[in-house]
């Protein structure tokens, strides 16, 4: 459900450029999301604990890499390259998962991933596929590095940190990085108007929603699972542009295909022909029979 929201912040977003730096919109927007945060669990923020510190910065300041490289780069790669190269968040949770925590994915698991990858670059458009390394692009795939550390950073404090705590520190650091960032790379203050601080709080409350109910989710689904889920956000910002009068080609419409079908293909579970024939075990089945009647 948090992909729909998070797919049609893009409409928004694009409309808002044209009034506002991409840093300082982030910024406001993040902090915004901390504020509501805040409201909310103000009454947990008396106990916070190095843990919750721990979890918020770094979750916080890998959300700014990771916005503030793709932004960057977009300022030399086209959207759809920009798109592709992102892309590459998908199969490298598990890499690194593997790589950290020697954690291997189910076999379901690694074919969702090839088809929602498969779906990402089609969705990317045939005009991504001519790729040069120059600044842009690793700035964008330094960027898709820092999404994948976010997704696995909040799989790996989800449980052990405060849900509430942690939303507002992750929001707060993330809009705090982004704005002081802003004198790094020569973006200025933009002039007051409506047309940014108008969408900049209803992303932040879109933010506060998709941040708390990742750091939810993930306490008990794994960082690669919730990462194929995650990939029906670009399926649904596609949606959306449509309706707001963008086209949508028939290779990004069959992307978008492979994509629903990776996150359903990963949710199956193969099970052994033993397992079939026999069934349940009968541990199962007498627990069920001695269950104490209400």
């Amino acid at each position: 459900m948090i992909t729909v929201v998070w797919g049609s912040t893009f409409v928004v977003i694009a409309k808002a450029m044209a009034y506002s730096g991409p840093l300082f919109f982030i910024g406001v927007r993040f902090l915004a999301a901390a504020s509501i945060a805040a409201l909310v669990f103000h009454r947990t923020l008396s106990t916070i604990t190095r843990t919750d510190l721990v979890a918020g910065v770094s979750i916080g300041v890998t959300m700014t890499i990771g916005y503030g490289l793709q932004t960057y780069g977009l300022q030399t790669v086209d959207a759809s390259t920009s798109a592709f190269i992102t892309a590459l968040y998908v199969p490298l949770v598990p890499l690194l998962m593997w790589a950290v925590f020697r954690k291997t994915p189910k076999a379901m698991t690694l074919l969702g991933i090839g088809l929602a990858f498969a779906g990402l670059i089609l969705l990317a458009g045939p005009s991504a596929a001519g790729i040069h390394l120059g600044h842009g692009e690793i700035a964008t795939l330094l960027g898709a590095i820092a999404m994948a550390a976010e997704i696995i950073l909040i799989g790996t404090f989800a449980g052990r940190a405060n849900l509430g705590r942690v939303t507002i520190i992750q929001l707060f650091v993330a809009g705090s990085v982004a704005l002081m960032a802003m004198p790094v790379v020569g973006e200025s203050v933009p002039a007051f108007s409506w047309w940014w601080l108008g969408p900049a709080l209803a992303m932040g409350a879109a933010s506060c929603l998709i941040q708390l109910t990742m750091n939810w989710a993930q306490r008990t689904v794994s960082p690669t699972r919730a990462t194929i889920i995650y990939t029906g956000e670009p399926v649904w910002g596609a949606i959306f542009g449509r309706l707001a009068g963008d086209r949508l080609g028939p290779l990004a419409l069959v992307g978008a295909t492979l994509i629903v079908a990776g996150v359903l293909v990963s949710e199956l579970k193969l099970r052994r022909k033993s397992e079939i024939v026999q069934g349940p075990p009968a541990t199962a089945m007498v627990e069920r029979s001695v269950a104490p009647v209400p």
